[in-house]
């Protein structure tokens, strides 16, 4: 996939990594850059294509589609992280995060094909192999993605689409705002993640966490969840054999 010359949409474009995605990708040359959001009067970066669409809603995908059929680039980049244990938040997050990049990527599967096979990126986590108690449901909803990232691949393949997922711990964006610990700027990603779609590469692993995560799939539970070895605090004491 060459970005010079290439017709791209960014979903969720109007803040974050996925700003940083649709500027970058003007700067590398790229023909057209639809920038998605919900409200297109967001979308503020010169040069850009601002675009209304929904990917929560099918019928806006659809006709976007229908409209934007000359894309060759698409980037799943929309996402929300809400937390707890709400079940009308976990559903929120996985209409965004799941059967968002879902809906996206059945519509525009033809376009692509149409426009000699193109690129999908799907913009993941490292949450989508490993996960705690507070991100729970966005962990999930991520873990959703990647199996239909990997699925994808495999499908779209026939066609000429290259499928790239990128992953990533905390990137210094509004999302990860209340967290403390070390952070990727989403620049650094943005650069690595185009890198890797010029170079072919099936995954970007973007920062340290995400690729230790990755490399230790294959070790067990205990390599992931260390905890799991210590038996908590107040647990009681287990009678010897």
């Amino acid at each position: 996939m060459k970005i010079s010359g290439s017709v791209a949409l960014v979903t969720g474009a109007n803040r974050g990594l996925g700003a940083v995605f649709a500027r970058a990708l003007l700067e590398r040359g790229a023909r057209t850059v639809y920038a998605a959001a919900r409200n297109p009067a967001t979308i503020t970066g010169p040069g850009l294509t601002p675009i209304a669409l929904d990917v929560t809603d099918p019928v806006s995908v659809v006709a976007a589609a229908e409209r934007y059929a000359d894309v060759d680039l698409l980037i799943n980049n929309a996402g929300v992280s809400i937390g707890g244990s709400d079940p009308e938040a976990a559903r929120a997050e996985m209409e965004v995060n799941y059967f968002g990049p879902l809906a996206m990527s059945r519509a525009f599967a033809p376009v692509l094909a149409a426009n000699g096979g193109g690129a999908l990126v799907n913009v993941l986590s490292v949450l989508s192999w490993v996960t705690f108690p507070r991100p729970k449901t966005y962990a999930a909803s991520k873990a959703a993605a990647w199996s239909l990232t990997n699925a994808l691949r495999l499908e779209l393949r026939e066609q000429g689409t290259h499928v790239l997922g990128v992953h990533a711990g905390y990137i210094d964006t509004d999302m990860a705002a209340g967290i403390t610990g070390p952070k990727i700027s989403p620049e650094d990603v943005v650069v690595q993640a185009l890198d890797g779609l010029e170079a072919g590469a099936y995954e970007v692993l973007a920062d340290d966490v995400s690729r230790n995560v990755r490399a230790g799939l294959s070790g067990g539970l205990e390599l992931l969840y260390p905890e799991l070895v210590t038996p908590p605090q107040d647990a009681p004491a287990r009678p010897g054999r």
